[in-house]
Order: C-alpha cells, then sequence, then structure tokens
C-alpha cells in the first residue's frame, strides 16, 4: 500500500512538472519566438534538457552513480529547480499583465499602418453627342478597377496584432526571467560567501553562576555533496574558531554521500578548536548517506559522536539523540538511554536534529535543545510549508520549561541557493539567573 501511495504521488508530481514546462515553453518560447528559428529551437531543446538533468541530479547520488557524473549534473540541475521555482512565481504574477496589455493593444491601429491604395475618384465626363444618323455607336468606357484595400488590410492587420503579441511576450517573459535569475543568482551568492554569525542569549534557571557566558556554536544542515564540498567546509571552520566558543555542537545533516566520496571534503573539521570539545549528533540525511561510517569518521576527525548519550560537563549535561530517520534501521532517537537516569537538578541541554522531538525533551526534563533540519525554510515561500511539519521553523521558542533553539543551518539542500532563510551560524550564550 505504502508503494502504491509513493508511486501515485510520484506520477502527480511528474505530470504537474511537464504541465508546468509545457506553459512555461508557451510563453517563453512559443510566444516569443518565429516558428523554425534558431532561437525557438534551442529553448525547446532547454526546455527538455533541464528537467531531465534536474531528475539526475535527484536521483544519481541514490543510485549509486559515479561522484564525478553527480557532480557534473548537480549544478545545472539543482540550480534550474531554483530558477524554476522563481520563474513560474513570476510568470503566475506576470500573467494577468500580459492579458491586459494584450487587451489595451487589441484595436489601437496606426493611422496609415495598413490603409490600401486610394479610393478611386469620380470625374465627370461630359455628356456623349448623339450619333449620326446611320452611324456606329461609339463603345461603352471600361469600368475603373475594384479597390483592393479590402484585400490587402487583413493580412496586414494579423502581421501588426502578431508582431504587437509576440513584443509583448517577450518584454513580460524577459521581465519574469530577469527577476528569477537574479533572485536565484543572489541567494547562490549567499550560500557561498559562507554562513553569517549570529549570536543569542539563552537563560536557564539551573545553570549555576560559573557557566554565566559558556558558549556554544551551533552548526546544522552542512550537507557535503557534490555541490558544496571541501572549500565551504574551510569556510565554516574558520567562522566557527573565530567566534572561539566553549564548545562547538554539529546538529546533523552533515553530508549527502558516502565517506569515499566526501571524506576529502570533510577533512577540515579536524581543525575546529573549542575548550570543552566538538561533538556531533545524526540527521536524517546521514542515514540516507551511511550512518555508522560518518559516525566512525568524524569521530576520527576529532568529534565526539553522541549515540544516544550524555556527557557530563563541568556545570552541565550534554545530550544527543539519533534522528528519527534512525528508526528504519533500529536505532532511533532513545530519550530513556540519554537522559533517563540523571540528576535533574543540573541543567541539561540536548542535541537532536529535528525539532519535532520537542515534546519528548519535555518530557524527560532538558532545559535546552538544540536543533536544525528546517533550513528556515530555505526558499521562500518554503518556510510556510516548513511551519506544517515543525514545532519552530527557526529561532528561540518556549515549551513549558524546555527552551527550543532551531538553526537555518551552514549550508543548503539540492539547489545552493537561499532566500529569505540566511545561512548561519548560530552563537549560544547560556546565561543564568544568579549571575
Amino acid at each position: 500500500m505504502t508503494i502504491l501511495v509513493f508511486a501515485l504521488v510520484a506520477l502527480a508530481v511528474c505530470a504537474l512538472l511537464v504541465l508546468v514546462h509545457r506553459w512555461l515553453w508557451i510563453r517563453l518560447v512559443r510566444d516569443t519566438t518565429a516558428p523554425g528559428a534558431l532561437t525557438r529551437r534551442i529553448g525547446t531543446a532547454l526546455t527538455i534538457a533541464l528537467p531531465l538533468l534536474s531528475v539526475a541530479a535527484l536521483t544519481t547520488g541514490r543510485a549509486g552513480a559515479p561522484f564525478w557524473l553527480q557532480q557534473t549534473v548537480a549544478w545545472p540541475g539543482y540550480l534550474w529547480l531554483a530558477v524554476l521555482l522563481y520563474l513560474t512565481l513570476t510568470m503566475l504574477v506576470a500573467e494577468p499583465i500580459r492579458a491586459l496589455l494584450l487587451r489595451r493593444l487589441a484595436h489601437r491601429v496606426p493611422s496609415g499602418a495598413v490603409a490600401g491604395p486610394p479610393a478611386p475618384q469620380t470625374v465627370p465626363r461630359a455628356a456623349a453627342p448623339e450619333p449620326a444618323p446611320g452611324s456606329a455607336p461609339e463603345p461603352a468606357p471600361e469600368p475603373a478597377p475594384a479597390p483592393v484595400a479590402a484585400a490587402t488590410a487583413e493580412p496586414a492587420v494579423m502581421a501588426l496584432e502578431l508582431t504587437r503579441r509576440r513584443f509583448v511576450a517577450r518584454a513580460v517573459g524577459g521581465a519574469a526571467a530577469a527577476v528569477a535569475v537574479g533572485t536565484v543568482a543572489t541567494g547562490t551568492y549567499g550560500v557561498l560567501r559562507g554562513p553569517s554569525i549570529r549570536r543569542v542569549q539563552v537563560p536557564l534557571a539551573k545553570l549555576p553562576r560559573a557557566a554565566h557566558g559558556f558558549r556554544i556554536a551551533v552548526v546544522s544542515d552542512v550537507h557535503l555533496g557534490p555541490v558544496l564540498g571541501r572549500a565551504h567546509t574551510q569556510r565554516i571552520v574558520d567562522t566557527v574558531n573565530r567566534t572561539q566558543p566553549d564548545l562547538i555542537a554539529i546538529v546533523g545533516d552533515l553530508v549527502d554521500g558516502s565517506v569515499p566520496d566526501l571524506g576529502p571534503a570533510a577533512e577540515p573539521l579536524r581543525r575546529l578548536s573549542a575548550r570543552h570539545g566538538s561533538y556531533f549528533v545524526t540527521g536524517n540525511h546521514e542515514y540516507f548517506s551511511g550512518a555508522q561510517q560518518w559516525i566512525d569518521h568524524v569521530r576520527e576527525l576529532g568529534l565526539n559522536p553522541l549515540e544516544n548519550a550524555r556527557r557530563a560537563l563541568p556545570h552541565f549535561d550534554l545530550a544527543g539523540v539519533n534522528d528519527i530517520q534512525g528508526e528504519l534501521e533500529g536505532k532511533g532517537p532513545d530519550f530513556q538511554a540519554a537522559l533517563g537516569d540523571r540528576d535533574r537538578s543540573r541543567a541539561a541541554v540536548l542535541l537532536a536534529h529535528q525539532p519535532v522531538v520537542i515534546h519528548d525533551a519535555v518530557r524527560h526534563g532538558v532545559d535546552l535543545q538544540l536543533s536544525g533540519h528546517t533550513h528556515g525554510g530555505q526558499l521562500w515561500p518554503g518556510n510556510y510549508l516548513a511551519e506544517l511539519a515543525n514545532p519552530t521553523v527557526a529561532g528561540l521558542e518556549r515549551y513549558g520549561d524546555t527552551q527550543l533553539y532551531v538553526s537555518r543551518g551552514a549550508g543548503a539542500w539540492g539547489p545552493p541557493v537561499r532566500v529569505g532563510a540566511p545561512s548561519d551560524i548560530t552563537v549560544v550564550e547560556l546565561a543564568s539567573y544568579q549571575a
């Protein structure tokens, strides 16, 4: 039954994508170019090739394709998905504008644009003299040629109408394409530039005065893969180390791929520096990529994986749980193992990839949960969809006696683009009520 539902959903999504591409081809290619023109052939070829590249970008990794092939199709395929989103949105906004312009121009024909030859003038003729008796009558004058204006006006009007329609289509389509490409270009630059630093102070009732000002650098959703590689990791490491944190927490979705493919990209993590060390919990994408191999590898890089486990730090407890996706492998979150036997008089900070486990955290007396997963929506208006599936999409919120902080993430999944949800590394500063 589950497979059938998945197949039906996939079929519906594919049908929708075909219809959207068909509509965009009509508006941006057919309506703006002449039949048989080179530009129309190029536009038609791109309309077919770009969605195929997007499908390849989404599937080659899961299919085990060579990493070089994944990298080859990833950039154009993923970027087209982002352009497609904003091109569709801008064209939907432009559609009524296009209709209004065509309606206003439809009956405006410039003077003389389709005029035919001047109408023949009637010249008075002198009365013909009576023929002499017995002479032959003079032949009747030949009739004047009929006007040809009616015959030439209709094709001229049709040509002018086609020219106007093509001009409007080019103007509206060009403006929509410029907005879409500009939006994606700006969002791509934001990701490739690297995450910004965000600082948040979180007061905890049980935190002793000695821990006041303790700083945790929260890194989530890096998504190393065929698009974001070693250079991106180095930018993140440099940014984190500049904040001089007391502890570093990587809260899942570090990678999209295997250790053999992405091990070199993760290598700069070895240079992370914090007084109380660096910690790691799995995200759902680790389980798509082989979670155990990455747990073992990040341990080699100097990170401390928390697999449903807890560490007693000098002034509070730090715990971590596996991601929900691990339940499919029998390695899901176990709050009892991580928090069940602890001293509840001490403050507890929990690392958990997905915000949805906040209610388990509340039941186990956690003071602060640090999460990621949502990307803050990544591509507007994706934040509205993220709100449907997560209690908090970004920022700090309180649930009973537990506070939840959700990072927007330091990377991007799929298109290396962020719109309305800039990437960040958050420095959470713990505050004591006794200070």
